[in-house]
């Protein structure tokens, strides 16, 4: 049984915290951060960070320096076999003592593990968990259910699962050709596909993704697991692992107000992080300030696995059906808020589910390609067109076009990587409005830098806001047709300069700040209903 117990020890999870009691009312936690004669049992009931001992401490740093190594050594590979290949090293008198010296390497590294184990099965704390973590996966009842989210551990939680199908995903329209010219044309864009296929697979989808990145995930932990901790004891958080249809396992927090947060808490925000964004630290922040439920996820691959579109997508299926199945919301009652790359699930979220109440994108983007042909040489650019299209089409206007509920756009005003003057995915639902005018006064009005300058653009245009609300008014109440409306198709070049100028103020909020900030509470509104 010793030993059983030890082997669980090598290769069980990382403990990072122990949590307060379930028990202990959420109002004594807040009261213990004051400071009191008391501390000390006031420290007891917050939580304390696990303390391992200290061979166990340096075995872990070893191991997660070779992991760390072995992380980069794999997504530089294409260079350091190239560079290794023209150094004379490929080859079986090299080969053979490299695999001598990897062999020992392994055996040493087995055996920090084995210390690693033995100074956990000696702490107290540790063996405490893993018994709870194997009662838990042998029978998930809500018994151990309750003890366990009191252990922050990775792995974690709960487990949801769905079918095995994918989800489906809006398709970039292929070029209708003549089968003699498509095979031609496939073989003369062969070695396209190619190099595609391999920066994709390589480095391509970490740089989209850096959050996925072992060494920066390594780097911000401390601050994860403060924050964690702030969810868990202060907000009475709720940490679950769903399982999605592919396989990958999300970790999700959600905070549940309707008992406590009157009005404000029986409405459910999911919030979609960005590429190197972790709900710890990311957007959930915003509207628990709120006052309101609110629950996030961070991208796949920051839990180990695949980033690309469709694993985004299947994520965020999964998160909704929990937050309907499992938590009781109705999805009328979810609002989605998105930051930055998030807009991609975002905007998938209320295609797929169109009874959503609205959606929030905040400094987010309409496509992925001009953004990546931006920053890439032009030399490049059939490279990246196919890159983007074939594996990372993040078409999030296509997407938020098909929803017909309340949007709003936050924009930065003060944005270094989104463009701020180019985004109007929200006012294509007004394409004879829209036009070549209404875009052009739109992007003048976007490119004022601060609000005296809109204001000036505005009244410069004598927008009458009362006229607008009725125009759309009465086409609504003609017509009742969903988006997109032919409203301004036989009205005067004035009057749809006035209807661009006043839906582009009713669909975009603008914020005077960079792309990272954190978004304030007091500037996260719900969006403007007709």
């Amino acid at each position: 049984m010793a030993v059983l117990s030890w082997i669980r020890c090598v290769f069980g999870p990382h403990l990072q915290r122990i949590h307060r009691s379930p028990e202990q009312p959420l109002t004594e936690g807040r009261a213990a951060r004051r400071p009191t004669l008391a501390m000390t049992a006031v420290v007891c009931w917050q939580g304390w960070n696990y303390q391992p001992r200290t061979l166990e401490r340096h075995s872990d740093s070893i191991l997660g320096w070779a992991s760390a190594l072995w992380s980069l050594s794999y997504y530089s590979s294409p260079l350091l076999l190239c560079y290794l290949y023209r150094k004379g090293y490929i080859c079986s008198s090299k080969l053979v003592p490299v695999s001598q010296y990897l062999g020992t390497v392994l055996v040493c590294l087995l055996g920090v593990a084995c210390l690693r184990g033995y100074e956990r099965w000696k702490n107290a704390d540790y063996l405490h968990f893993i018994a709870i973590l194997e009662e838990a996966k042998k029978s998930l009842t809500p018994e151990n259910k309750v003890v366990k989210p009191s252990l922050l551990v990775d792995p974690c939680g709960d487990f949801w699962k769905l079918s095995k199908a994918g989800v489906s995903l809006l398709k970039a329209e292929p070029r209708i050709r003549g089968a003699a010219d498509g095979v031609l044309h496939s073989v003369r864009t062969l070695p396209c596909h190619i190099i595609s296929f391999l920066v994709t697979y390589s480095f391509g989808r970490r740089m989209l993704y850096p959050g996925s990145v072992g060494l920066l995930q390594k780097a911000m932990r401390p601050m994860l697991q403060q924050g964690q901790a702030k969810l868990i004891e202060e907000f009475d958080g709720q940490r679950n692992k769903l399982s999605a249809c592919d396989g990958n396992e999300i970790d999700t927090m959600f905070v549940d107000r309707r008992r406590v947060g009157g009005q404000n808490g029986q409405t459910l925000v999911i919030c979609c992080e960005g590429n190197a964004g972790f709900y710890e630290v990311g957007c959930m922040n915003t509207p628990l300030e709120g006052e309101q439920s609110c629950g996030s996820w961070p991208s796949p691959v920051v839990g180990g696995g695949v980033p690309f579109p469709q694993n985004e997508a299947n994520a965020m299926d999964v998160v909704i059906q929990f937050a309907i199945h499992k938590l009781g919301f109705q999805l009328n009652d979810i609002i989605i808020y998105a930051w930055s790359i998030g807009g991609f699930t975002a905007t998938w979220a209320v295609m797929s589910y169109p009874e959503i109440k609205s959606v929030v994108l905040d400094a987010s983007f309409d496509d992925l390609l001009p953004l990546a042909l931006k920053v890439m040489p032009d030399s490049w650019r059939p490279l990246v067109q196919h890159t983007v299209r074939q594996y990372m089409n993040l078409n999030n206007a296509d997407q938020l076009l098909k929803y017909q509920g309340p949007v709003l756009l936050i924009r930065r005003t003060r944005d270094e990587i989104i463009t701020t003057t180019s985004d109007v995915s929200g006012l294509l639902r007004y394409p004879k409005i829209m036009t070549e005018e209404g875009i052009r006064v739109v992007r003048q009005w976007l490119g004022a830098t601060n609000q005296l300058e809109e204001a000036s653009v505005y009244t410069g245009y004598e927008v009458d806001d009362d006229w607008c609300v009725s125009v759309l008014q009465s086409y609504q109440a003609d017509r009742e047709v969903p988006f997109p409306w032919s409203v301004g198709e036989d009205m005067t070049l004035e009057g749809r300069r006035q209807l661009a100028l006043f839906l582009a103020r009713k669909y975009m909020q603008n914020f005077e700040t960079t792309h990272c900030t954190p978004l304030p509470a007091s500037q996260f509104h719900l969006p403007w209903r007709l």
